[in-house]
């Protein structure tokens, strides 16, 4: 199997030259991680929507009261979950227009490890500090 052919490490992907950045091979390595990432929400969406389906009548009120907080919690995950399956959507959208990677902001390139621990990153960490500071004057 040709080294090209084989998938892209994060250990590769680190060791690259800064002037490979965003290149066709991370480009395709982090839309194959969103990808993965969104399919992986999706079926725990369907889990979800499966196991609130399934009506379990307990005579303990106690039994009942601990299902339906379980219930609660598993929707709220989910509901984070939905919120991130947007970012991930632009996320691909911004690896279509090859602004993936970039940020949005200053226009600098957002940097592989920051991308690696968030692959939905839209600004630099700089650039993201300053929105931090910015929400919490305004909150």
């Amino acid at each position: 199997m040709p080294a090209s052919s084989k998938p892209l490490t994060e250990a590769a992907l680190l060791k690259m030259p800064a002037s490979a950045y965003m290149n066709a091979e991370q480009l395709a390595f982090f839309r194959t991680r969103l990808e993965t990432l969104r399919d992986e929400m999706l079926n725990n969406a369907a889990d979800t929507t499966e196991h609130l389906k399934e009506n379990e009548n307990f005579a303990d009120p106690n039994d009942r009261a601990t299902v339906e907080e379980e219930h609660m919690l598993e929707q709220r995950v989910r509901d984070r979950e939905r919120k991130l399956l947007k970012k991930i959507n632009k996320a691909l959208a911004r690896i279509d227009s090859g602004e993936f990677g970039w940020c949005l902001e200053t226009g600098e390139p957002i940097g592989l490890p920051r991308l690696l621990a968030r692959p939905t990153a839209e600004y630099s960490i700089e650039a993201q500090e300053r929105h931090e500071q910015l929400e919490k004057l305004h909150a």
